[in-house]
């Protein structure tokens, strides 16, 4: 492989380099090994006795050779007139050398400029090597990471939950491994393929494994790794990166996050995308210049395709979106059971009820439980993990950590209590609605005093109109309860408040849920995969007059105050209940599941007397939405407070 063989030639280079250090030393010291400095005085001693065989003379020194020795000698010349007598009475050889500072000046200042030139050479070939760059010199290199055929560990066997992704994938597999096959009929593989899918769902994992499973090497880089401060810097890196590719074919090119580099032409009004315009149009140059019977497959991923320029995704191009979802139930499970491949966990446990209480959660989410659930297992010195300690996990996920050193005077637990219990009896009474797993008061998080946390039974796609407005109902519970027992409201209702209100905004603005205003949408949607974000950041998204407006927010107010009222007929209805179960909630300040159970039972028994009495006198006022059969639109895992 090309790539293998430009590793080589470093490897070649390096090891010329040190040997050659190694010679210039030897070299070096071979001169002066065998020579001894010594005293002019011992010079002369030396001389008298006769042991000194020849003598050379230069300006500033003597050098010679002991009689009879191989060894030389070097001292410092002192102004003797009788040296050249003394000399020729003990009949040793001499002669005068002339003076040449040249040599030495070559040896003391070019010799060490080489050395530290080949130091760093070393240095900085290694760090080339290791991606780490060498500088201007090689700013226009590409800062793939790349990874050979036999470095991709991760197969198909270790992504779960994507079943429908890995089925689209297959063909890719198959081509890398068998290019002629695939190309019998006279088609070609896409010449871009897009992953897309929220963050967290594996679309990484996902093109790691398709290089792991053809074998193939894989070079990996971010989009944002095209763009620098220097224009032209990253369409350089992308012909570069193409280059190598087609040098190791077949390969795999993974561009991570390519909202980074290809995002729509034009959404910035101010300018200054220069750089990375060039990056997105020497991209598509490449996409329509390679050819993808050469065995180069592009993988891209995003969870951002709202925004990605349309010339990016034509066909031709990335003409292959592959849909990386949030797992079902049952890719939950599959991940799990992968998750717990290394985990010493109790075989009673029950992985299909985890998942089933992790609606929601992206293959990264059940990755952090599993590992949170061990830790809280290995802090307690517990031989496996429990399936409480995944329930104690699950709560530290969705809840935050427990504040049990935040103290609240007696007042605010109070509140906190009924608040709390207003929430888990207004989701009680509405038949339906997901089972309550825990009612706390222990403070959570940044500024969670309490939480109530429900478990849906299934994963929900569509929510109708009724489950919406009981939803509504169940979050207007807390501040219901508060008017009713102390004849006053708090800020803990905060939260509720602005959540309830997005609901309704939604059911007018979006859903078209109201009479007066009609089936129409007057908001955009927000970005698919990442909420909060319209699909089209820069349309204005009033496109309504003032009058259409005051009428939004008239529905609006509506929705919100109609729940509260619905609430408050609720708790009213049930109120010794509801101090009854605070007061238990205060003493314990957690009531779990079964203690819940008991409440619930209660509540069903008030309610038939209710109708009881209801059928036995028509004129008494019993709130008829409460015998109404709805489901409750709680689609989370929990309500926090």
């Amino acid at each position: 492989m090309p790539t293998q063989n430009k590793e080589a030639r470093s490897e070649m280079n390096a090891w010329f380099i040190l040997i050659s250090i190694w010679v210039l030393f030897s070299f070096a010291s071979s001169i002066f090994v065998n020579s001894e400095t010594i005293s002019y005085s011992k010079f002369l001693s030396c001389l008298d006795a006769g042991q000194i065989e020849s003598v050379a003379v230069a300006a500033h020194e003597l050098t010679g050779i002991y009689k009879g020795q191989k060894k030389h000698f070097i001292t410092l010349r002192v102004d003797d007139p009788q040296l050249a007598a003394k000399l020729t009475a003990q009949k040793v050889t001499f002669e005068a050398i002339p003076e040449n500072d040249f040599l030495k000046a070559l040896a003391s200042w070019v010799v060490p400029g080489l050395l530290f030139i080949c130091i760093l050479s070393y240095v900085f070939s290694r760090a080339a090597k290791d991606g780490l760059g060498t500088g201007l010199m090689s700013i226009e290199k590409n800062p793939a990471r790349i990874y050979k055929e036999d470095k991709v560990k991760i197969t198909f066997r270790d992504v779960a939950g994507v079943d429908e992704a890995k089925e689209e994938l297959q063909e890719v597999i198959g081509f890398l491994r068998d290019a002629e096959k695939y190309s019998r009929l006279g088609g070609h593989l896409p010449k871009g393929i897009l992953l897309v899918g929220p963050p967290g769902t594996g679309k990484t994992l996902l093109a790691r494994a398709v290089a792991g499973e053809a074998g193939v090497p894989f070079y990996s880089i971010s989009g944002s790794e095209f763009v620098e401060l220097f224009v032209g810097v990253g369409a350089a890196r992308v012909r570069d990166l193409f280059s190598q590719a087609r040098k190791s074919a077949p390969c795999i090119i993974f561009i991570d996050e390519l909202d980074a580099l290809g995002r729509a032409r034009g959404l910035n009004p101010g300018g200054g995308l220069d750089e990375k315009e060039q990056t997105l149009n020497q991209l598509l140059v490449e996409l329509d210049g390679f050819d993808p019977r050469q065995g180069v497959v592009l993988l891209a991923a995003t969870n951002r395709p709202e925004i990605l320029d349309s010339a990016l995704l034509r066909a031709g191009r990335f003409d292959r979106h592959v849909l990386v979802d949030r797992p079902d139930k049952l890719g939950r499970v599959q991940i799990l059971e992968v998750h717990l491949r290394g985990v010493n966990f109790d075989p009673s446990m029950s992985v299909e009820y985890i998942a089933s209480s992790t609606p929601g959660f992206t293959g990264a989410d059940l990755a952090n439980l599993v590992n949170e659930a061990v830790l809280l297992a290995t802090r307690r010195n517990a031989e496996c993990v429990q399936i409480d300690d995944f329930n104690a996990a699950l709560e530290r996920v969705l809840a935050g950590l427990e504040k049990k050193n935040r103290l609240l005077n007696l007042h605010e637990r109070e509140v906190v209590a009924h608040h709390e219990m207003g929430h888990a009896l207004v989701s009680m009474t509405l038949p339906g609605a997901d089972p309550l797993q825990k009612v706390s008061i222990i403070p959570r998080g940044i500024s969670a005093l309490g939480f109530t946390m429900q478990r849906p039974t299934e994963d929900r796609f569509l929510m109708s109109r009724q489950e919406l407005q009981d939803k509504l109902t169940t979050l207007l519970g807390g501040r219901a309860a508060e008017m009713l027992v102390f004849e006053d409201i708090s800020t803990g209702a905060a939260d509720d408040l602005s959540k309830a209100t997005d609901i309704a905004r939604s059911m007018v603005t979006r859903y078209g849920m109201t009479k007066t205003l009609g089936p129409i949408a007057y908001e955009c949607e927000p970005a698919q995969f990442l909420s909060g974000y319209p699909i089209n950041a820069y349309s204005d998204p009033h496109r309504f007059s003032e009058e259409t407006s005051y009428q939004i927010d008239c529905a609006v107010k509506e929705l919100v105050n109609n729940a509260l009222e619905r609430a408050l007929k609720i708790l009213e209805t049930h109120i010794g209940i509801l101090k009854h179960s605070a007061q238990q909630l205060l003493t314990k300040e957690t009531l779990t599941q079964d203690e819940l159970i008991s409440i619930k039972v209660s509540l069903d028994q008030k309610n038939d007397e209710l109708l009881a009495n209801a059928d036995n006198s028509p004129a008494a006022g019993v709130d008829q939405e409460i015998s109404n059969p709805h489901v409750d639109a709680s689609c989370g895992t929990s309500s926090i407070r």
